[in-house]
């Protein structure tokens, strides 16, 4: 049974009282369509900016290791109902933790049959999992490529940027081992489960020099993200007030760089999302603008949870008292958290509604609005650092596209032939 606390500490905002005056004037939710599963909530890691270990909630040591078969196979029948309720037909599912590699060979291969079984045929489900890639050998990409996993894997940068962080119990810097599992992980019988790289901007690291440490391992899509913080435990580095925007600075050099390459090298998925808001079209992730949040969180234990991310607020800050014994995703979709999420620009403080930017920035990721005194209605402790971004890629495009439409056009047939990528993505955000 899930060990889900009887009181869970609430925010001033948003509350129970806010979604029924949202329920009251015609708001109804949209359905999840993917879904983090905890498979195993211990790391074999000790990275010092991790938010599920080292941040104000302390929650893990809770839960079980290992979700446990019971578990998963009720989770799994939830999601199953939960989809089919809604008429959804392709879902995503993320093996999260701590880290799921530490699960072993067997309970992986119970794990992903368990999920595709039980959806059967009227829903495809697409497994990928979060690894931290310190246990990505040759047996287990064979595994991993049986089961249909894809596999994202969390590095930054080269071997200093990478081990100033992310480091075993014991001191000892994890990217040699790192950087041997991405190695096979590009290899032509294993790249189809290459589903990315994630890296944590660290203001000490040269922005380009670390673009281009992993730009080396050929990567389909790398993942810049801020470090987590907010109004009263700010991020490492940023200023107060803030007179100086050393993360717009950093991800502007990045953008430099992968924009002005002659050739599209990989997708950036901050950069590709703001290029598409930019241009009037839709992103591919939450991470910007105020497209609802439709992903849930189920706990080793079969707790139901908001983001992770919220640790990072305060103790309590992630749970909601809702289970997979005893609650449906549908209960999960009226939890204060994660309806506010799902309400556009109505799920912004008034600062933010007034700004001409929240289209774009969607207000900053939730977690960084936090304050102790207002909840989550507050703009992101990064709202300079976001506008700042914005205003520099808008100038860039803006011009280019300018330039673009005063030149002349070309008489007569097209030219034939290769053509090559101006880095520039369609308003998806697609290649």
């Amino acid at each position: 049974m899930s060990r889900s606390p009887l009181h869970v500490a609430e925010p001033p905002w948003p509350g129970a009282a806010d979604v029924a005056e949202r329920t009251a004037a015609g708001w109804v939710p949209l359905p999840f369509h993917s879904f983090v599963l905890k498979a195993h909530s211990r790391c074999d890691l000790a990275c010092d900016y991790c938010y599920m270990y080292r941040s104000h909630d302390r929650g893990w040591r809770d839960q079980p290791r290992v979700m446990a078969p019971a578990t998963i196979a009720r989770t799994a029948e939830r999601m199953t109902a939960h989809l089919s309720a809604h008429g959804i037909t392709e879902a995503g599912v993320v093996l999260h933790g701590g880290e799921p590699l530490l699960l072993s060979d067997a309970q992986l291969t119970q794990l992903a049959r368990t999920l595709r079984s039980t959806a059967g045929n009227g829903v495809r489900l697409h497994l990928s999992l979060q690894t931290n890639g310190t246990r990505l050998t040759g047996r287990r990409l064979d595994l991993l490529g049986e089961l249909d996993i894809r596999v994202g894997v969390s590095t930054d940068g080269g071997r200093a940027a990478h081990d100033r962080h992310r480091r075993s119990a014991d001191g000892r810097g994890s990217h040699s081992r790192v950087h041997t599992g991405l190695r096979l992980l590009g290899q032509e019988q294993y790249r189809r489960l290459f589903g990315g790289l994630l890296c944590t901007v660290d203001l000490r690291n040269d922005p380009v020099r670390t673009y281009e440490s992993l730009l080396a391992y050929s990567p389909p899509t790398v993942d810049f993200l801020l470090p987590l913080g907010n109004w009263d435990t700010p991020p490492p580095g940023l200023p107060a007030p803030a007179r100086r925007t050393p993360y717009a600075d950093w991800l502007w050099a990045v953008f430099e760089r992968w924009y002005g390459a002659p050739v599209r090298e990989t997708r950036v998925r901050l950069l590709d999302d703001l290029l598409a808001l930019l241009l009037g079209g839709a992103p591919r992730t939450e991470s910007l603008g105020i497209r609802p949040v439709r992903y849930a969180v189920v706990e080793s234990d079969g707790s139901l949870a908001q983001d992770d991310a919220l640790r990072t607020a305060y103790d309590g800050a992630s749970r909601t008292g809702l289970d997979v014994w005893r609650h449906t995703f549908d209960d999960l979709l009226r939890h204060p958290g994660v309806a506010a999420r799902q309400w556009g620009r109505e799920g912004l403080c008034p600062t933010c509604r007034a700004c001409s930017l929240h289209q774009v920035c969607g207000g900053g990721h939730y977690a960084t609005r936090y304050r102790r005194t207002t909840g989550f209605a507050n703009p992101s402790v990064y709202c300079t650092e976001l506008g700042t971004l914005i205003g520099r890629v808008r100038e860039r495009l803006t011009a280019d596209l300018g330039r673009l439409t005063a030149a002349p056009r070309p008489r007569g047939p097209a030219p034939q032939g290769p053509r090559r990528e101006n880095g520039l993505p369609g308003p998806d955000g697609a290649e």
